[in-house]
């Protein structure tokens, strides 16, 4: 029988769910409602209930290796606990232990940035064990694998580019502090740099576009740069230069074989690739940035699910070698 593993996302919204065999491919997924309700309580019986609802008592005990998850927040990997999720609800929260209560099955937690740098280091066709994978939505998350491992650092914060300061007179970030990257290179600081321009002009094609719709994304801001918009184009220029410049610095740190970059704003398309190619090579130590490869992810919303598996799949190997 075939040995599989579970893969599961969870994120603010939606919490995807992956069956993946052990060469990190998809053989089913689905979706579930994340239940925010009562600070994410619900959430771990949710995630159960689907999975019986989908597989059998047989199944799980015999054809499973184990259950790997990637959660947004701040993760003691060691012990399989939350110690914050603002977006979830969690605190101090035992994800592990809860599971754990429900099945005998391994359980691996992680936080999402790494799991989805982990599925792309997973299926990378070059098969490089140093790369930097940046996720461009709502904010700004970042894995970086060095040597085949997650970077992980003393508390498992490292990697978090989103909150490198670009702008100490910046915008408030949700950490507290000013000028983040993920005030600038984000959809959310998109919609707010657009937003400053609809009440500082308001004859610009933004504000009549806002007008119109009651309502501005980031996507509306791509496409009038694509269309000649001035504000527009300033407003990209501005997230390239500064999103190239923190990856330079990164860069120079972790000299990565290759940045994925990936998120929603991803779907800008090629020329936005380029702009922040060039800007990286504009801040880069010269050897870095013309030895650094700079690509879209290749798995999309999958990395997530592929790369919780993959902790798993790991696990499992290295138990095998000893």
């Amino acid at each position: 029988m075939e040995q599989k593993i579970i893969g599961i996302d969870i994120g603010g919204t939606y919490i995807k769910i992956g069956i993946i065999n052990l060469n990190g491919e998809i053989l089913s997924k689905w979706e579930i409602d994340t239940n925010k309700q009562d600070q994410g309580k619900h959430i771990v019986h949710e995630i159960w209930t689907s999975i019986q609802n989908k597989l059998t008592a047989s199944e799980l005990e015999h054809s499973f290796l184990g259950i790997g998850i990637g959660v947004p927040g701040v993760v003691d990997e060691t012990q399989g606990k939350v110690l914050e999720a603002v977006n979830i609800g969690w605190k101090n929260y035992e994800l592990k232990k809860y599971l754990k209560e429900k099945t005998d099955l391994p359980i691996h937690v992680e936080n999402d940035a790494n799991t989805a740098a982990l599925g792309e280091y997973w299926r990378d066709a070059e098969k490089n064990d140093d790369m930097i994978v940046v996720t461009l939505g709502t904010g700004v998350g970042s894995g970086i694998i060095t040597d085949g491992k997650i970077l992980r650092g003393h508390k498992g914060l490292a990697g978090e580019i989103g909150h490198f300061v670009v702008n100490p007179n910046g915008h408030l970030c949700n950490c507290d502090r000013r000028g983040c990257l993920e005030t600038i290179a984000s959809a959310t600081g998109i919609v707010r740099e657009a937003m400053k321009v609809v009440n500082q002009e308001p004859t610009s094609r933004l504000a009549m576009l806002y007008k119109k719709d009651g309502r501005l994304t980031a996507k509306d801001v791509f496409d009038l740069a694509k269309d000649g918009d001035a504000h527009c184009i300033q407003i990209i220029n501005q997230l390239n230069d500064d999103l190239g410049f923190v990856l330079a610095n990164v860069a120079t740190i972790v000299n990565p074989a290759k940045i994925l970059i990936g998120g929603g704003l991803s779907k800008a398309g090629d020329a936005f690739l380029k702009r922040i190619r060039a800007s990286f090579w504009k801040h880069s130590f010269e050897w870095i940035g013309d030895n650094t490869k700079i690509e879209f992810t290749s798995l999309g919303n999958n990395a997530g699910i592929i790369g919780a598996a993959y902790l798993i799949r790991k696990a499992v190997y290295q138990e095998a070698v000893k």
